[in-house]
């Protein structure tokens, strides 16, 4: 890395393409030398690299009383999530142990 010797930033290509000979940092000064360091990124995203969650293991989630609105079960699974502003309450979800079925209580 090459750092300038006004400002102390780094110093970086100031145009694209691979015959670069002008180097520049955020306050200006340019080097005209090519600096021994090489940049380089590759970026390379293809669909087959994607995560995909297909099911979420809730059993490894706390159970709590709550009934089922849908199958009037007494077990749920819960976790809670900051869907509103920081100083409101955290919003809970729930799963049904039974049928599956998820809920939100505000509560």
């Amino acid at each position: 890395m090459e750092f300038c010797p006004k400002c102390g930033s780094l110093v970086v290509p100031k145009s694209g393409g691979r015959k670069t000979k002008s180097f520049a940092c955020e306050c200006g000064h340019r080097i005209k030398q090519k600096p021994t360091t090489v940049l380089k990124e590759t970026v390379a995203l293809e669909k087959k690299d994607e995560i995909t969650v297909i099911d979420r293991n809730v059993e490894m989630l706390p159970q709590t009383d709550e009934e089922c609105p849908k199958c009037k079960n007494k077990k749920a699974y819960f976790w809670t999530v900051q869907t509103r502003a920081g100083d409101e309450a955290e919003t809970r979800f729930l799963e049904c142990t039974k049928c599956k079925h998820r809920w939100r209580s505000y509560s």
